[in-house]
């Protein structure tokens, strides 16, 4: 499982909770440092981000991946359709809650490709 996280550096305490609550052990995190200029257009940088992680086209497609998008909702959402573009699914995407000030836990993994098949059976 390879975990690339497009947001704030993840903590060695939520790789932990990875691990105790959902028996993820991830084989790479890959921190993708994410400054995004709202000034100019989003899909190139978002682009670039992906570029930025340095995965091949079989490691995208080979690998189970869960990504923690970045906070700013049009970029996530580029984000998503571009992943899913290289992998021909969505991958799966971590989800953090706030849990005290300023600490975030892993709350649960969202299996966004499991959502558009069942998605699918209500058209």
């Amino acid at each position: 499982m390879i975990l690339v996280n497009f947001a704030h550096p993840l903590t060695k305490e939520q790789i932990e909770q990875l691990k105790a609550k959902f028996n993820i052990e991830p084989s790479r995190v890959l921190e993708v440092k994410t400054q995004l200029d709202l000034q100019a257009p989003l899909t190139p940088q978002v682009v670039e981000l992906v570029d930025r992680v340095g995965l091949s086209s079989a490691e995208w497609q080979g690998n189970p991946v869960i990504i923690n998008p970045p906070g700013l909702a049009p970029a996530a959402v580029i984000l998503l359709a571009e992943l899913h573009g290289r992998m021909g699914h969505f991958p799966a995407m971590l989800r953090l809650a706030p849990a005290d000030i300023g600490r975030y836990d892993v709350a649960e993994i969202l299996d966004l490709q499991a959502v558009r098949d069942a998605a699918r059976l209500r058209r």
